[in-house]
């Protein structure tokens, strides 16, 4: 199984952006996807997380600013990411299990300049 990600980049505070997320496997059946990130010296954090189901929870830090959606379809999880503050700066991870194992993406920078 393959994670791709993609969106990350340079923007300024207040900006946006938005990742992506593909799988090379079918996430029709995946109950939780999530997107993490992690700063140098920190633990990975989770950032939002969405199920089957379409119900999604957020880290209060983004609650308002962050949204995450998917599409089966496409084998794809979105984070769109608004009013982007300099501390949203981390390198961002989307997770999906497949059966017993957690499979990561292999992370994209997000740098918020201010």
């Amino acid at each position: 199984v393959q994670l791709v990600e993609s969106g990350g980049g340079l923007v300024q505070a207040g900006g946006s952006l938005r990742l992506s997320c593909t799988a090379s496997r079918s996430t029709f059946i995946i109950n939780f996807m999530g997107w993490y990130r992690q700063v140098p010296g920190k633990q990975r954090e989770l950032v939002a997380g969405i199920t089957s189901g379409g119900i999604t929870n957020y880290a209060d830090s983004v609650k308002g600013r962050f949204t995450i959606s998917r599409d089966n379809t496409k084998a794809t999880v979105y984070l769109q990411m608004n009013s982007l503050k300099p501390e949203d700066t981390a390198v961002y991870y989307c997770k999906v299990p497949f059966g017993i194992t957690d499979y990561w993406g292999q992370g994209t920078q997000v740098t918020v300049s201010s």
